[in-house]
């Protein structure tokens, strides 16, 4: 275990981000035994420009200003940053010199104002963990000079054209000058070794307490009592984007006494597809959070039916934690990702695949693999997750020291 070090976090995900975080979650658990500051993002120009009376962009505005603090106090050991600095939105650029020198000024002023909280903070001997802060985080490891680089990957973030602009070229650098990757994926991890040696898969963290039914507590939802067995339950967001409308079209049509039941929201293209037609597909529309696990109790056997692309290639579904905590039966898309659960989820690599998969998932279900499934999804904690972080850490740490770098290499 990492243990009594101060961390600096730097990323694209702010702590004030409505959505989930991994790189949140993984901060409250480096905060347990280390000081941490938590470094968001900084105001970029157009942002300013564009969101100018949001209330996150007043937030940071204030703090440029020196009209409210920009370090504040969140646990005993962690600490978020506002940094005092607006940077140049860049983007736009065609990568090359112009975008290179802009970029480093850019990091600079980063850097200065991070540096502040440090010092302010006391911070000696720093670890810095980026999360997938490609642009800004590309010359942090020179600028900062922490005792320990890490780089942390859990998306296809150049998939996207935003990053991919200048990420194609830019992720492989950054990731060959960290002292250690980390990734929540099998393919993440593969892309990692090509340019890093020291690239390692960690897990991902999720937080199931909420889905254990070890003890059987949970409740089947009321709304699920309507429907004959077996339902074939999902559970999440419904976007065309990421599953597969078409797979769940022909579960429904092959096997028309299956009732195949989806919680959660629609986007656009779901609301108009021909699944409403179908008598055996039911939209029960979203559910808050704590409703999830009695209406996954509920399924006889829970899908992630996800489309096979690029992005979802290397995904972790966190769902897939969540459906085994309750220890439903899952059937899933078979992914690189899902690779990581192949002893506890039926892999389907096509429509026909999955048809059978369900149908085996139904028969051969028992006790003693429930208990396995449930056990499993509760191993994939945060708390197991940042372990094993800390494991690498320490390896690449030892390692640091009994063969020290015989010189630096100036990128600036």
């Amino acid at each position: 275990m990492i243990k009594d070090r101060d961390i600096v976090i730097i990323g694209i995900q702010p702590w004030d981000i409505e959505i989930g975080s991994n790189c949140k979650n993984i901060a409250l658990q480096f905060a347990r035994h280390n000081r941490v500051l938590y470094v968001n993002a900084p105001l970029d120009r157009f942002s300013l420009w564009k969101e100018r009376q949001s209330a996150k962009v007043k937030t940071r505005l204030h703090v440029i200003q020196g009209r409210q603090p920009g370090l504040l106090h969140i646990t005993d050991n962690l600490w978020n940053l506002y940094p005092d600095t607006i940077v140049e939105s860049v983007n736009w650029l065609t990568p090359g010199r112009l975008y290179q020198i802009v970029n480093k000024y850019n990091n600079r002023r980063f850097a200065a104002s991070v540096k502040k909280a440090i010092d302010e903070l006391g911070f000696k001997d720093y670890l810095l963990f980026n999360d997938q802060y490609m642009f800004l985080g590309f010359y942090q490891k020179e600028l900062l000079d922490p005792d320990l680089y890490v780089y942390y990957m859990r998306d296809n973030l150049v998939n996207n054209p935003y990053w991919r602009k200048h990420g194609k070229e830019m992720e492989p650098q950054l990731i060959g000058k960290a002292d250690l990757v980390v990734s929540n994926s099998l393919l993440y991890t593969e892309y990692g070794a090509r340019y890093n040696q020291e690239s390692y898969m960690v897990g991902q963290g999720c937080d199931t307490s909420m889905f254990d039914d070890s003890e059987g507590k949970i409740c089947v939802a009321e709304d699920l009592k309507q429907f004959t067995c077996p339902i074939i339950g999902y559970v999440g967001y419904l976007s065309a984007r990421r599953l597969d409308i078409h797979l769940i079209t022909y579960l429904a049509t092959q096997k028309p006494d299956w009732n195949i039941v989806l919680v959660g929201p629609q986007d656009e293209v779901f609301e108009k597809s021909s699944l409403h037609q179908l008598s055996n597909v039911h939209f029960l529309g979203a559910r808050q959070p704590e409703e999830l696990p009695s209406y996954i109790k509920g399924f006889d056997v829970a899908i992630n039916p996800q489309l096979v692309s690029e992005v979802t290639q290397g995904n972790y579904p966190r769902k897939i934690d969540e459906y085994l905590a309750v220890g439903k039966p899952v059937v899933a898309t078979a992914t690189r990702a899902m690779d990581y659960f192949k002893e506890d989820v039926y892999l389907a690599s096509n429509y026909q695949e999955y048809l059978s998969l369900i149908e085996k998932a139904l028969q051969e279900d028992s006790e003693q693999l429930r208990k396995k499934r449930q056990k499993t999804g509760a191993s994939h904690s945060w708390e197991n997750c940042v372990n094993t972080i800390y494991h690498y850490m320490d390896e690449v740490l030892y390692k640091k020291e009994k063969h020290p770098a015989q010189s630096f290499v100036d990128w600036l």
